[in-house]
């Protein structure tokens, strides 16, 4: 399939140039596309490993609350956890990968809760004291989703791009350079054609003197 275009030396000098500057964005977008893979699939291995590694972790962490639970007085530690609440304060930074902005957490930590130790189990002290530990580990894992998200996202319309020049775009421009030669040529040999007619006509009429 071609461009709809007039055969004329100033439309294949344009179309020529547009045909090159496609080569080269093809190219640039490509690298870019290459790029992107390479960083989703470290990212990606790096999630996979944090994930496996905070769903191990996690029911550890969480198996403490529940002796806390049965080892204290009847709401005692949800009463204990609400008095201890206080503001977790978590600083987004980004950092740029080929154009795409990818986040970065970073918690601010409050100073350790204080509640009743009369009325709460020892194991309430070691579960707050796990989880605020392995904050850092699963704002990590959070961090990686979202990179690992936001990363296929822009695969995805970087591919598109890609797409479209490669099997819309330059084989139309390709096709219709093509034609237009081809056009040029043609008017060019019946042009010719003409002039050679002409000049036997011309020929003829001085032999014919």
């Amino acid at each position: 399939m071609r461009l709809k275009v007039n055969p004329n030396r100033m439309e294949l000098l344009r179309l020529r140039r547009r045909y090159a500057l496609a080569l080269r964005g093809h190219k640039m977008i490509k690298d870019k596309l290459d790029g992107l893979m390479k960083e989703f699939l470290h990212l990606s291995r790096d999630y996979k490993d944090v994930r496996e590694a905070v769903d191990r972790r996690l029911p550890e962490l969480l198996e403490p609350f529940v002796l806390a639970r049965f080892a204290s007085p009847k709401d005692a530690v949800a009463t204990a956890l609400e008095h201890s609440r206080s503001a977790l304060e978590i600083n987004l930074r980004y950092r740029r990968v080929l154009n795409v902005a990818l986040p970065s957490y970073e918690a601010s930590l409050p100073p350790v809760p204080h509640y009743s130790l009369l009325d709460t189990a020892s194991h309430l002290d070691t579960a707050i004291s796990g989880l605020r530990d392995y904050l850092p580990r699963i704002l990590r894992l959070a961090e990686l989703e979202h990179s690992v998200w936001l990363l296929a996202k822009e695969i995805k319309e970087t591919r598109r791009r890609v797409n479209a020049l490669e099997y819309i775009l330059i084989p139309e421009l390709r096709e219709s350079i093509r034609y237009i030669k081809a056009k040029l040529d043609e008017m060019e040999r019946f042009h010719i054609s003409r002039l050679m007619k002409v000049k036997e006509m011309l020929e003829a009429k001085r032999a014919a003197i």
